[in-house]
């Protein structure tokens, strides 16, 4: 058997590093396919897409169907396009993303650096919430928004995923500050800090990575949320997943594909930012709440 030598170690090298990176690539082109096909389609008119083929680019570029899954769009019985059901998911989303994580990182707070008895049973319990399928708390759910008075408000979806994401945000801060040096924590007791100013002043600035974590994972889930949205908004208070189906629902006649496109990008598209602009954060801070718990 030949020794390998140098160039034949730099050739082999260069050989696997072009397959590996063609084989991503094929991969890559495999799943964008689809969102290839989706935003070529939302930029044709209709005519294109029912005569035509709908892997083509278009012929005719328009950006009409945007406009009008935006503003004019049939939703159910009212022609108000995407825009109002957008806004409703931003002023649910932001507030649950918000109160789930900072709930998550002060139960985390809690349970590695003020442990009390019976604290590791408390933290197992609260992770049956991360195992507990979305289809079993919608009865109870809906009794208890009933009963404070939430059923049917953009309130209600906001603390139906606060309660469903607790478990969640709670995992992540609690494995992320079980690394964290408990020594730093009982010298600002020593020099007189209490309970939330450890947490505001030493926890919480040093937790960047794994709020990235929280943050991202919290607003993918809460945002892309179709059953609670379908089953505990009102018309007025529904999100854009919601808005989305009955888009897609409503069309009487031909069915308009540019128009559902083009609804379906829109929806899609603050996840989409948000993987772009913190994306290479999530993995980091996954990492970093992964080493000791």
């Amino acid at each position: 058997m030949a020794v390998a030598s140098a160039d034949t170690a730099i050739r082999t090298g260069r050989f696997t590093r072009t397959f590996i990176y063609l084989f991503l690539v094929l991969f890559a082109l495999f799943y964008l396919l689809p969102f290839f096909v989706m935003l070529s389609n939302s930029l044709k008119p209709l005519s294109e897409i029912t005569g035509g083929n709908m892997m083509a680019l278009p012929k005719v570029w328009t950006i009409e169907p945007w406009l009008e899954a935006w503003s004019t769009a049939q939703i159910g019985v009212e022609p108000t396009g995407l825009r109002p059901y957008f806004w409703n998911s931003i002023k649910m989303v932001v507030p649950a993303v918000l109160i789930s994580t900072i709930l998550g990182a002060l139960n985390g707070y809690v349970l590695t650096k003020w442990t009390f008895r019976g604290d590791k049973i408390l933290f197992g319990l609260m992770l049956f919430a991360c195992f507990i399928p979305f289809q079993m708390v919608l009865i109870p759910m809906a009794r208890v928004l009933g009963v404070v008075g939430l059923a049917g408000s953009t309130a209600g979806l906001v603390l139906v995923h606060v309660v469903y994401g607790i478990g969640f945000s709670t995992l992540y801060f609690r494995n992320y500050y079980a690394a964290f040096p408990t020594e730093l924590v009982r010298a600002a007791q020593i020099d007189g800090a209490g309970f939330f100013r450890i947490f505001w002043r030493i926890m919480l600035p040093s937790s960047g990575p794994i709020i990235v974590v929280c943050v991202i994972w919290q607003f993918t889930n809460i945002w892309n949320d179709f059953l609670f949205g379908a089953s505990f908004a009102d018309f007025d208070s529904q999100p854009m997943t919601v808005a989305l189906n009955n888009l897609v629902s409503s069309s009487t006649g031909v069915k308009e594909y540019n128009v559902h496109f083009a609804g379906a990008i829109l929806a899609a598209l603050p996840t989409l930012l948000v993987y772009i602009v913190a994306g290479r954060y999530f993995v980091r801070g996954l990492m970093a709440g992964s080493v000791k718990g």
